[in-house]
């Protein structure tokens, strides 16, 4: 199914954990570690879906900067390694409750205009994407467990018509001002 045009908001997630979490994409999903750093998806495919395409930057910052200025960066826990029911894919899971859901439904009352989503909210993080794995190599990525949180200390907002490609629009730090 083709991607609509339209603009993602990632959560993008930075410290020692991402850096691990962005060493396993590199080892098994090569492709998925160069087109993004470990993050969540926040609006575009679950919850929210994607941003209108044609939203401007400004209308953008006008809409979300009162939220990353007032949002002290969010720690999360992350499950154990699982596959998207009936895909390839495999995922950290995270709770959709406490601060991230509250930071996604902010996002969602903020004013932008996002279309219907595919997905009830399902906060999570991905590890394998566009890799065909091995029975073996699928074993030992739902192996992962990663005990130590993760911090998402900022929102990216992509313009994407295809999901391969997407452009940076706008960068905005959550930090309590």
């Amino acid at each position: 199914m083709a991607t609509p045009a339209g603009i993602f908001i990632l959560g993008e997630l930075s410290g020692p954990v991402a850096d691990e979490i962005q060493a396993i994409a590199e080892r098994f999903d090569p492709k998925l570690a160069r087109a993004h750093r470990p993050h969540i998806t926040l609006a575009g495919s679950s919850g929210l879906g994607p941003m209108a395409a044609d939203t401007s930057v400004e209308e953008m910052r006008k809409r979300l900067e009162p939220i990353t200025s007032s949002t002290a960066p969010v720690e999360l826990v992350l499950g154990r390694a699982e596959r998207f029911p009936a895909t390839e894919i495999v995922v950290l899971p995270v709770s959709p409750r406490g601060p991230i859901r509250e930071l996604h439904d902010r996002i969602g009352a903020s004013g932008l205009h996002f279309a219907r989503p595919r997905f009830a909210f399902s906060p999570h993080v991905t590890l394998n994407l566009y890799k065909t794995l091995t029975r073996e190599a699928l074993d030992s990525l739902l192996a992962v467990h990663i005990k130590e949180p993760v911090v998402l200390d900022r929102i990216r907002m992509y313009y994407t018509s295809d999901p391969n490609i997407s452009r940076l629009m706008l960068d905005l730090r959550l930090e309590v001002i």
